[in-house]
């Protein structure tokens, strides 16, 4: 089992910090490689960079919740959520389908609370 994990390229778990501006104010995120590689997919399918998209998750993060907490581990939980998304069908596999253009009652109707795949059936 260990080697489907522990197979993955070093550099992957290496982190890399960004500077991005948020309102104004300078800040830094640190992040794992692979994280930065879903993101700037992300961003890309939209025809944005990563630092726009970051700016854009926060942006919308801040209307919606009124705080954002930890926006690191934010950013990791939505990376992690839409490789979910993709595997499960929800997203277009093709990254020439902007986010935007789908429908998100669609893609997010009956996902378990709090993550990105439908509850898991038990075996009889």
């Amino acid at each position: 089992m260990c080697e489907v994990f522990i197979s993955a390229d070093p550099q992957s778990y290496e982190s890399r910090t960004r500077s991005v501006r948020l309102h104004g104010v300078v800040t830094s995120i640190r992040l794992e490689n692979l994280f930065w590689q879903v993101l700037e997919e992300i961003a890309g399918r939209d025809g944005m960079g990563v630092v726009q998209l970051i700016e854009k998750l926060y942006d919308e993060l801040v209307v919606a919740r009124g705080e954002v907490g930890n926006f690191a581990s934010f950013l990791r939980v939505s990376a992690l959520r839409y490789e979910a998304l993709i595997a499960q069908g929800r997203i277009p596999v093709d990254t020439e389908v902007p986010i935007r253009s789908l429908d998100s009652p669609t893609v997010l109707r009956d996902l378990q609370a709090g993550w990105g795949r439908p509850p898991r059936r038990m075996a009889n």
